[in-house]
């Protein structure tokens, strides 16, 4: 196959979606993975419609260990090699530390950090050897504040220095690396983990971006060779707020916020 291929976690809805069809209007063909197998086989039936792209169903759940295993294995018998990895499959949970199971909260840390690491190690060198590559680590605003609620900004700062470094292990070598940290964004994220009706009220419309628009800034940065994107106005004045205050300041922001959302 002459054309690159790109792989696309958490690709059935939301931000995912967004990267497949953005992916495939360049003309790339995908690996798209999930846990909704009927999601992502109508996506590809669209994609496959609209861009003439071939596009590789592999219904998975990250939160297993051997997922990863298994998506090298399945591509490797079709003869095809990663050139562009999105990482985007996530999820947050409701409440903080002390209110979830470590069960559920250990699910979440194999799909949001130890699965971005453990994919990137598997097909970063062929990237090398070729090389040519993209990895863009779905990252958030909430990694670049102190504080916060539960796992979910710690998970986000620990993918955003893993992606800082990433790009400077891999400078000069065709790879780019780049962290995508967006704000609030319109998609199924919120819906899932119930916070969209708290969340709707507690926020005004300026706040959101869609994830087209996010997704766009993602692929440019990436292209650019820049390790870190924030995508919009808004987010990138709350990130350099951030980064100005004093920390302990921060912490009491995200402090207030954050309880407004936590379990009963």
């Amino acid at each position: 196959m002459d054309r690159r291929l790109a792989l696309v976690t958490g690709a059935s809805a939301g931000i995912g979606a967004a990267f497949a069809r953005a992916l495939a209007a360049r003309g790339h063909d995908l690996v798209l993975t999930a846990r909704r197998a009927e999601r992502l086989e109508a996506l590809a039936v669209e994609l496959r419609h609209r861009h003439g792209v071939e596009v590789l169903i592999l219904a998975a759940d990250l939160a297993d260990p051997e997922t990863p295993a298994a998506l090298e294995t399945a591509l490797a018998a079709q003869g095809r090699s990663v050139d562009i990895q999105v990482n985007n499959a996530g999820y947050g949970l409701p409440g903080g530390f002390g209110d979830n199971a470590w069960n559920d909260q250990a699910a979440m840390l194999q799909v949001m950090l130890t699965a971005p690491c453990d994919l990137a190690h598997r097909f970063l060198p062929g990237m090398r050897a070729r090389g040519y590559g993209r990895i863009i680590n779905v990252a958030s605003v909430a990694g670049l504040t102190p504080g916060g609620v539960g796992l979910y900004g710690a998970v986000k700062s620990f993918l955003i220095g893993f992606s800082q470094s990433l790009h400077q292990e891999c400078a000069d070598s065709g790879v780019h690396v780049s962290a995508l940290c967006p704000g609030l964004t319109w998609s199924e994220f919120h819906d899932v983990n119930g916070m969209r009706e708290p969340l709707n009220k507690a926020t005004p419309a300026w706040l959101w971006m869609d994830a087209e628009t996010v997704v766009a800034a993602g692929l440019a940065a990436a292209d650019a060779h820049r390790p870190v994107c924030v995508p919009g106005a808004v987010n990138k004045a709350l990130a350099g707020l951030a980064w100005l205050l004093p920390d302990p300041w921060v912490m009491a922001i995200t402090a207030a916020q954050g309880w407004r959302f936590r379990k009963p």
